[in-house]
C-alpha cells in the first residue's frame, strides 16, 4: 500500500500533496483497485470517460487508430501514470484509443464525481489538473499550427510526439504510405527521404507499412536542434 501511495504522489495530478492527506482521501473515497491479465482490454476506443484511472503497477499499451485512413499508433506506458484525464471534462468525453494490459497490470480508478470532491477539497489538486490540461491544450495548438511548416522529417517527428506521451516507449506507427503522405502534406519521395533521414540518425527503424520509434527523447532533441 505504501508503494502505491508513493507512485500516486509522483503523478502530476497529486504533486505537492502529503502522504497523510492522500492516505486520508483514499480511506474516505471509493477508490477501486482492479487487476488485469496480459492482453485484457482496460479501455475500449470511443468508451465514455467516467472514471479517473491510474496505472499503479505493470504496463499498458494504448492503440490509437484513425477512423478515416489506414493509420494507427501504439505505445507502451508504465506505472505510475494516469490514463486520459483530459477526457474526463469537456464536450468530447470519449477515449480515442484502446488500452490493453501488458502482463499483469493494476489500475486504481475513481469516479468523476468523487474526483470533483477532491478538486473542491484542496486548491493544490485544482491547480494540478489545470496545469495538466493547459499543457495538453498548448501542445495541441502548437502542433496544429506547426504541422504544415518545416521539412517533412520535422513534420513526421512532430506527428509522433503529438500522438504519444513523454513517458511512452515501444512506439509503433502502422500506415499506408498514401494516408501518411496526406497527413503530412508530403509527396511519396519526400516521405521516403524523411524516413531515411530519421533512420540514419538512429531515431527510428522502418519496414513496409511500419515505423518503430527507437528513442522518443531523440525525436525531441531533433526538433529542438532543427527549430
Amino acid at each position: 500500500m505504501d508503494n502505491m501511495f508513493e507512485q500516486l504522489m509522483n503523478l502530476p495530478l497529486f504533486q505537492g500533496v502529503s502522504h497523510e492527506h492522500l492516505e486520508n482521501l483514499i480511506e474516505k473515497l471509493p477508490f477501486h483497485f482492479l487487476k488485469f491479465k496480459d492482453g485484457d482490454r482496460i479501455i475500449q476506443a470511443r468508451e465514455e470517460c467516467t472514471h479517473l484511472r491510474f496505472i499503479v503497477s505493470g504496463t499498458v499499451r494504448a492503440v490509437t487508430a484513425s477512423e478515416v485512413s489506414r493509420f494507427s499508433v501504439s505505445q507502451r506506458v508504465d506505472a505510475p501514470n494516469v490514463i486520459g484525464p483530459n477526457y474526463l471534462f469537456g464536450r468530447h468525453t470519449h477515449y480515442p484509443y484502446d488500452v490493453y494490459a501488458v502482463g499483469t497490470t493494476g489500475i486504481l480508478q475513481l469516479r468523476k464525481c468523487d474526483y470533483m470532491t477532491i478538486l473542491q477539497s484542496d486548491e493544490v489538486f485544482l491547480f494540478n489538473i489545470l496545469n495538466y490540461l493547459s499543457h495538453l491544450s498548448q501542445k495541441q495548438t502548437y502542433s496544429l499550427l506547426s504541422q504544415s511548416r518545416g521539412m517533412i522529417a520535422e513534420r513526421l517527428a512532430r506527428l509522433i510526439l503529438y500522438l504519444t506521451g513523454p513517458s511512452s516507449y515501444d512506439i509503433v506507427l502502422h500506415f499506408k504510405q498514401k494516408d501518411l503522405c496526406m497527413l503530412l502534406g508530403a509527396r511519396r519521395t519526400s516521405l521516403v527521404n524523411a524516413i531515411d533521414e530519421l533512420e540514419a540518425r538512429g531515431v527510428i527503424s522502418h519496414a513496409a507499412g511500419a515505423i518503430n520509434v527507437l528513442d522518443r527523447s531523440a525525436l525531441v532533441r531533433f526538433m529542438k536542434h532543427d527549430s
